[in-house]
């Protein structure tokens, strides 16, 4: 089993260390550069621009935060970048500029934003960009069909399984994930606990990280129910507090 204690070893910035789209906004350099001064792993949201490049933001509509008309899948890369994103000076980045920046200093979770007839070769292009990265790195999704990518287009990368919920139908389909080669698992912490998230950290001794953790009570369920959080709004321990 691949060794990913370094994926729980410290809190994972969501989508950067931002400050709620005030003045350094979710999925910028600006937000990826202030995780990394302060020792967080980092959470990134990735699509595939027209001309197949992944660029780093999480809404397939470019509304809210570059204030235009339209969806990411429509723009190329290059026009994609020359946007602002909330009116600042960070524009939308591609990953491999997050990356460049980033540059092995924390752990990067890349997650995988799937478009359904718009995401041919979104899975192989992270892929084959981490498998050169120096840096820890790894990928997930909340969309199975990419998932089921993982092990044909990204090998030797850790792929995980974002998920929610406590109803038997959506914990049923969690299950069916497991055949497909998830190394962790990332759990909405208000879904916490549930037999599913049991089943993989006790019987699989697979880790779980936890989305988004905003106050003490997520902090207090992450912690006793999974290994690390994903977190924002507040500046963490480095130090995780069972």
């Amino acid at each position: 089993m691949t060794d990913l204690s370094w994926l729980t070893a410290r809190p994972v910035a969501h989508r950067g260390f931002h400050d709620m789209n005030k003045t350094r906004w979710e999925n910028t350099l600006s937000a990826f550069n202030a995780a990394a001064e302060r020792g967080y792993a980092i959470e990134c949201d990735v699509h595939l621009s027209s001309d197949g490049i992944p660029v780093i933001i999480h809404d397939g509509d470019l509304q809210r935060l570059t204030g235009q008309d339209g969806f990411v899948w429509q723009r190329t890369a290059a026009e994609l970048t020359a946007l602002k994103v909330g009116g600042t000076s960070d524009h939308v980045p591609t990953l491999q500029e997050a990356l460049d920046l980033i540059d092995g200093r924390v752990p990067v979770v890349v997650e995988l934003k799937g478009v359904p007839g718009r995401d041919g070769g979104l899975v192989a292009s992270v892929g084959k960009m981490l498998k050169r990265y120096k840096g820890k790195a790894a990928i997930m999704s909340f969309d199975h069909w990419l998932i089921r990518d993982f092990s044909k287009h990204a090998p030797g990368i850790p792929g995980g399984l974002t998920a929610y919920g406590k109803e038997n139908q959506l914990i049923e389909a969690h299950f069916a994930m497991l055949a497909h080669e998830i190394a962790f698992t990332s759990y909405a912490a208000g879904d916490l606990p549930n037999r599913f998230v049991g089943f993989v950290r006790e019987k699989l001794k697979m880790p779980v990280i936890t989305w988004t953790v905003h106050d003490q009570p997520a902090v207090d369920l992450t912690y006793r129910y999974a290994d690390q959080m994903t977190f924002e709004g507040f500046e963490p321990d480095l130090v995780k507090v069972a």
